[in-house]
C-alpha cells in the first residue's frame, strides 16, 4: 500500500497496537492510531499520529472514526483489526455473559468495522485488512476453549472474506502471533488464578496458570515489536501474505498440530499441563 494511504489500527493503548502505530508511524505512513480511552494515546500523538476514540463494542463510536478517516482520505487505506483480549477458563465454568463480551470485541467488532471501511475501499478499487489472529486460531490449549473460539471465527471470517473482496482490489491478510509479553498475559492468568482453589477443574486451573506464566519468560515469548515488523511487512508489501505466524516458537506448534494430528496433539497437551 502507498504510505499516503491512512492506515486505521485499533486497540493501540498498549502493547501490540500501539508499537504497531509508532512503527507505521515512524516508517511515514498515516496513522489513526485508536482506543477506547484517547487519552492513552499521547506518546502517539506526539509522535505524529492520528488519534481517534474507537471502541470496537460500540456501534456510534466505529462509525464516527470511519467517517473521519473518510472526511479527510475517501477512505481508509488499511484496516489493522488489533483489538482483542483473551478470557482463560474451562469451557463449563466460564459465565456466558464473559463469552459473549469477549465475541462482542475479538470477533462482532472486528466484523462490523471491516463492514464500514468496505464500502469506501470498494468505491476507490483498493484496500488492506490485516486481521490479527493468534496462533490460538490454528491450535487449542484447555483452559482456553472460548479464546480460542474466537479466534478460529476470525480465521473462518478471513478466509471467506478474502476470497469475496479480492475483485473489487481489496487484500485480508491473518497475522498469528504466537507467545508476545504484553498485557496479555495478566489478563489471561487472572482468569485462572482466583478460582483455583476448588471446583472439579481446580487442577488443571492451576497448571494452566503455571504453564502460561512459565511460557510467557520463556525465549518462546517474544516482544510487541517483533509482531509490529511483521504487521508492517504485511501492511507494504504488494503482495503480502495470506497469513503470518510470528515467533519460531509459535511456528513449530503449529506445524506439529497440522503434522500429528489429533492423537498426538492431545498427548503433547496432556503431558504439557500434567493431565492424567
Amino acid at each position: 500500500m502507498d504510505a499516503a494511504d491512512p492506515v486505521l489500527i485499533t486497540g493501540c493503548s498498549s502493547g501490540i497496537g500501539k508499537v504497531t502505530a509508532r512503527r507505521l508511524t515512524e516508517a511515514g505512513h498515516t496513522v489513526y492510531a485508536t482506543a477506547r480511552r484517547p487519552e492513552t494515546l499521547t506518546d502517539l500523538s506526539a509522535a505524529g499520529a492520528h488519534v481517534l476514540a474507537l471502541d470496537v463494542t460500540d456501534e456510534e463510536s466505529m462509525a464516527a472514526a470511519v467517517k473521519a478517516v473518510e472526511a479527510e482520505h475517501g477512505s481508509v487505506g488499511t484496516l489493522v483489526n488489533n483489538a482483542g483480549y483473551g478470557l482463560y477458563g474451562p469451557v463449563e465454568e466460564v459465565a456466558m455473559s464473559d463469552v459473549r463480551r469477549e465475541f462482542e470485541t475479538n470477533v462482532f467488532g472486528l466484523g462490523r468495522l471491516t463492514q464500514l471501511v468496505l464500502p469506501g475501499m470498494r468505491a476507490t478499487g483498493r484496500g488492506r485488512i490485516v486481521n490479527i489472529s493468534s496462533m490460538g486460531g490454528r491450535i487449542v490449549f484447555p483452559t482456553g476453549g472460548w479464546y480460542h473460539a474466537s479466534k478460529y471465527a476470525v480465521e473462518a471470517l478471513s478466509d471467506a472474506l478474502r476470497v469475496e473482496v479480492a475483485p473489487f482490489g481489496v487484500t485480508v491478510v491473518l497475522v498469528e502471533p504466537g507467545l508476545i509479553r504484553t498485557e496479555f498475559e495478566s489478563v489471561a492468568s487472572s482468569g485462572l488464578a482466583p478460582e483455583a482453589a476448588s471446583g472439579p477443574y481446580a487442577q488443571m486451573r492451576r497448571s494452566a496458570d503455571e504453564v502460561m506464566r512459565q511460557a510467557y519468560r520463556s525465549r518462546a515469548g517474544a516482544p510487541p515489536e517483533a509482531v509490529a515488523d511483521v504487521i508492517r511487512k504485511a501492511v507494504e508489501a504488494r503482495r503480502p501474505r495470506t497469513r503470518y505466524v510470528v515467533t519460531p516458537a509459535a511456528k513449530a506448534q503449529v506445524q506439529l498440530r497440522r503434522l500429528g494430528g489429533d492423537r498426538v496433539w492431545d498427548a503433547f497437551v496432556r503431558r504439557a499441563y500434567r493431565l492424567n
